[in-house]
């Protein structure tokens, strides 16, 4: 077995793990990372990547039919959907090198392609290698989480994992879970012919704001995705073409192909945490806000902690974890700056407090929401994407809680509420920015107007003005 001393070392080759990994030895730490599957993870190979490259394949689709509210008349697409996949192949490929062992290993990063485990609480063993670290940072990420539905492990489905290299394009896909991964390949797959079926045990988007999800669960349905809400699964049975998803409520679905989006579970099976007296709960990692387990001198980012399990969320865990690691600064997470977007069209995105969390956060007499929908906006308008709105959530003082933005662009639109939040902005400084016109983002500046708008037009502020005008 060959042993290594090094600064770092990272477990898994994740996109946290690949920002910590590229930082650290670009600073001059001595880092060794292992990775016993794809470089680049889940983001890469079998998540936002391929999601993103198959929903623009479907928008592609969608497009061809035209618009005749515009005079554009269009025919449906024809779909090849083997060439759809080699599409999402090829978007992976071209980013691959990115993430890529020779990559890190011309940063000076030692690439061992193998399965880690704790052998205590400063060493790491793989099959060959024995490696005793200053800090090591668990980076595994998550896996798709599996419901105990009886009779699901004797039918084939495709999870996340898996959908984006089946060439084979269904006749009718049914989708247990009806949260974002579920509510964006629902999307895709319709887009490109098949026929689809959304099945949630709660609410589709129940994480969202019913205002927000509302929006897009409508426009579904008019695109002809059957939307089963509030009834579970009570078994599943068949074979490859034909699967029966028997419902609680006693009724059935019948698809040719079933794919499970019931969430991730974070990935920490035979890591041997133990050895390294690293606590669990609900089988995530434990941390503090400085991101150190229970085991000082071991930390954890991304989705292996439990929290929000998003890419650039686990590369601001990175970079807190940096901070700490090799400049012994107490930098600390604060979650309640980090963006969400479900790449639906129209997209929905939000950031900070949605409203029922400020109310409980702050009370009611002390919230304030407004709202504008993209019915009012020129540029909605005048692409005839008019289905929409902005809502912001704020302290009765102007301080910028949250905002929620359905939109064709709201992923790009967030960032200014992003940056408005983290920099605990009022939102004086949001209704005084100049807007592009026309343009979406005008309908945030329009909405932040809002929160003025009693005050401004009040008696009061009439008697003002016309005592002024005598003047």
């Amino acid at each position: 077995m060959q042993r290594i001393t090094t600064d770092i070392c990272v477990i898994g080759g994740g996109s946290g793990g690949l920002s910590l990994a590229a930082g650290a030895a670009q600073m001059g730490a001595r880092v060794v990372l292992f990775e016993a599957d794809r470089m680049g993870g889940d983001c890469l190979n079998s998540g936002c990547v391929p999601s993103k490259a198959l929903l623009a394949a479907a928008k592609a689709a969608h497009h061809a039919h035209g618009d005749p509210r515009m005079g554009v008349h269009g025919a449906p697409a024809r779909i090849d959907f083997a060439a759809v996949k080699a599409h999402v192949a090829d978007i992976i490929a071209g980013i691959a090198p990115h993430d890529s062992v020779e990559r890190f290993t011309g940063l000076g990063v030692t690439v061992i392609e193998e399965h880690a485990r704790f052998a205590g609480p400063r060493i790491v063993r793989s099959d060959s290698y024995e490696v005793t670290a200053k800090f090591t940072v668990i980076s595994t990420g998550s896996k798709a989480a599996i419901p105990p539905i009886p009779g699901l492990d004797t039918v084939p489905f495709h999870t996340n994992e898996t959908i984006f290299a089946d060439t084979a394009q269904p006749d009718h896909l049914a989708i247990i879970g009806g949260g974002p991964i579920g509510i964006e390949m629902a999307q895709a797959h319709r887009r490109l012919g098949c026929e689809v079926t959304v099945i949630e045990a709660t609410t589709i988007l129940g994480r969202d704001d019913p205002a927000l999800a509302a929006i897009i669960t409508a426009r579904l349905a008019e695109e002809g995705i059957r939307l089963v809400e509030g009834v579970g699964v009570s078994a599943v049975s068949g074979k490859a073409g034909a699967i029966r998803i028997d419902l609680a409520d006693g009724s059935t679905v019948d698809a040719s192909h079933l794919m499970v989006a019931a969430g991730r579970a974070p990935a920490t099976a035979g890591l041997d945490l133990e050895a390294a007296g690293i606590h669990t709960a609900r089988g995530a990692i434990v941390t503090d806000r400085r991101l150190r387990t229970s085991c000082r001198r071991v930390y954890a980012i991304g989705d292996v902690t439990g929290r929000a399990q998003f890419t650039h969320m686990a590369g601001y865990h990175a970079g807190i974890v940096i901070r700490n690691i090799l400049f012994r600064l107490p930098a600390k997470i604060d979650d309640s700056i980090i963006p969400w977007v479900t790449y639906t069209d129209p997209e929905l995105a939000c950031v900070g407090l949605q409203e029922a969390d400020a109310v409980s956060q702050f009370g009611a007499a002390n919230i304030r929401c407004q709202t504008v929908s993209l019915a009012d906006n020129d540029r909605a308008r005048a692409d005839r994407r008019t289905e929409g709105l902005v809502k912001l959530v704020t302290h009765r003082n102007g301080r910028i809680l949250g905002a929620g933005i359905v939109a064709p662009a709201a992923g790009e639109m967030i960032m200014a509420w992003s940056l408005a939040i983290a920099r605990r902005q009022k939102i004086t400084a949001m209704a005084g920015t100049i807007a592009p016109y026309p343009t979406y983002g005008d309908a945030g500046k329009r909405a932040a107007g809002a929160f003025f708008t009693d005050a401004l037009f009040s008696p009061r502020t009439r008697r003002l003005v016309r005592f002024l005008l005598k003047l």
